[in-house]
């Protein structure tokens, strides 16, 4: 009796932690549920397979807890599939053909308490990138970047700051009228900018670092909801290919996320290529992707892979990227619907904050 209690109640967890994200409230302790689905579906798979151990044919109660643990565990599952390698890739993969450069992205959120900065100098040497983004970074990590950055990196922004939210672009292609932009908060930087190609084409790329929904930064995720929505915005109407790059302290799958991404009219080239999970560094089981590279049509993927440890509390992730053009109506993202343009003005104008046009 007593393991038929315990498993009841472990049906229950499952079955009440799939419903919690499902709540239209924007409070951390809700939104944190966003983030596990990896994690849950294993739960709520778990929590299936053990309630067979107690079930009895004639009892009803049991027929309700398996016929919503299989509900939960379909819904988590999707959640999760399209990053799986047996989901359909979204944005397609290089041209065998392909004659021109590729475009190397290497991003990294170093960890403004990082006292070891070694391992990540290493790194920007081995990497060879054309862009590097840094999230987390100050003054002392700005000065440990430059004592091995190369001099090919002519092109930079850097605005270092205290409070974990400053940013370093560096860049061996031209940038064209970079922008340090406060979307939301004035403490809370952006970058966007227009960079060259080698091919001579341009294309826009916009920076992010939104504030997480955790009670000692954020204690609702509305902030990096109009961030992120400002940023899909400014993406869609972009007269330029474009790139978006960044810790958005959301997962791949979440509703923000998923809508930002529609709005946008952007690719995830993990679809279809795996999780890519960046974030905890620290724990072996509870990882996901915060860490992002957005497209749109015109770039195709040769290369994605999460990077080596940094003693950061985040992996790294590069990217190498083509740029085809041409072919860009072979993987077109489907047009928002108007619900979710809406959603996304909402979303937007939750906070109150200059928007300039770009």
């Amino acid at each position: 009796m007593k393991l038929k209690l315990f498993l009841q109640l472990f049906a229950g967890l499952a079955i009440v932690l799939t419903l919690l994200p499902l709540l239209a409230i924007d409070y951390w302790w809700i939104r944190v549920f966003d983030f596990p689905h990896i994690q849950l579906t294993i739960l709520t798979f778990t929590a299936f397979i053990t309630y067979f151990m107690r079930f009895k044919i004639k009892e009803w109660k049991d027929y309700i807890f398996v016929t919503a643990l299989i509900a939960c565990l379909g819904f988590q599952y999707s959640k999760i599939h399209a990053y799986t390698p047996y989901a359909k890739e979204e944005a397609k993969s290089s041209s065998t053909n392909y004659q021109g450069e590729l475009l190397k992205l290497y991003t990294a959120n170093v960890y403004q308490k990082n006292k070891k900065p070694e391992k990540l100098q290493q790194e920007i040497i081995a990497r060879d990138a054309d862009i590097l983004l840094f999230l987390e970074a100050h003054k002392p990590w700005q000065n440990k970047i430059l004592e091995v950055l190369p001099t090919s990196y002519t092109y930079k922004v850097e605005v270092p700051l205290d409070n974990t939210y400053g940013m370093l672009l560096y860049s061996k292609l031209e940038l064209v009228n970079p922008q340090v932009r406060y979307l939301v908060d004035d403490s809370i930087p952006s970058i966007a900018t227009k960079v060259i190609l080698r091919s001579g084409d341009t294309v826009q790329m916009y920076n992010i670092h939104p504030t997480p929904p955790m009670p000692q930064h954020n204690p609702t995720s509305s902030d990096r909801d109009a961030e992120m929505m400002k940023i899909a915005n400014m993406s869609r109407e972009s007269k330029y290919p474009v790139l978006v790059l960044g810790d958005f302290n959301d997962v791949a799958w979440s509703a923000t996320t998923s809508l930002f991404h529609n709005v946008g009219e952007l690719l995830d080239p993990r679809k279809g290529r795996g999780f890519f999970n960046t974030f905890s560094a620290k724990s072996t089981f509870m990882r996901w992707p915060l860490d992002h590279v957005f497209i749109s049509s015109e770039f195709r993927v040769k290369h994605i892979e999460v990077g080596s440890d940094i003693n950061s509390d985040h992996f790294p992730t590069y990217t190498e990227l083509s740029f085809e053009p041409s072919l860009k109506d072979e993987q077109k993202p489907k047009k928002p619907t108007e619900k979710e343009l809406k959603r996304a003005k909402e979303q937007a104008n939750g906070v109150e904050k200059f928007e300039l046009d770009y």
